[in-house]
């Protein structure tokens, strides 16, 4: 089973009129990039690469309504946990400061910080994989962490996570004034 989704196809459309500038914007199952006409196949290819990771980047910063949160964790549920992970409710909350989700396994409920909006898809996908392995596993032992080994980014975004915590405790330096 597949932990992203399939990748789209790309559709470069070269124009004539088109000078500097290229644009992408997602059309359907694809991705449509457009750049100038003159443009070399390696210049094609770097542009192409840069205008992926741009949507991407601005699709991730997109918060999720509660409802796209539903079902993200029932999509992400059926897919990890044959669907076995049943929340009642996922919403997100501000007064989480401390902890990135929690869950009430006896109320079926989950609850993600607002701090994750805006953090990539991955991340908020393993938090709540971890929050809904709580519904069929309470505690931290081997058979939760077991569970959450199906995730194949969980290292990665448990790293992600470690350093936005060790940015946050790092002292604040003031800014250089300019003279």
């Amino acid at each position: 089973m597949s932990a992203d989704p399939p990748p789209r196809a790309v559709e470069v459309r070269r124009s004539a009129r088109r000078r500097r500038t290229v644009s992408a914007y997602r059309e359907g199952d694809r991705t449509v990039v457009l750049i100038p006409a003159r443009m070399s196949e390696a210049e094609e290819r770097r542009w192409v690469g840069v205008m992926l990771d741009k949507l991407a980047a601005q699709e991730s910063r997109r918060t999720l309504g509660d409802a796209e949160l539903t079902e993200r964790a029932e999509r992400l549920s059926e897919q990890y946990f044959d669907g076995r992970a049943r929340p009642r409710s996922v919403r997100w909350v501000t007064n989480q400061n401390t902890r990135w989700g929690s869950c009430t396994p006896a109320e079926g409920s989950i609850r993600l910080s607002h701090r994750l909006q805006g953090m990539p898809e991955y991340v908020v996908d393993y938090v709540l994989l971890h929050e809904l392995a709580h519904l069929l596993v309470p505690g931290h032992g081997p058979r939760f962490w077991e569970l959450l080994e199906a995730y194949p980014r969980t290292e990665r975004a448990r790293g992600y996570l470690e350093g936005v915590v060790a940015a946050d405790r790092l002292p604040k330096v003031p800014a250089a004034r300019e003279e």
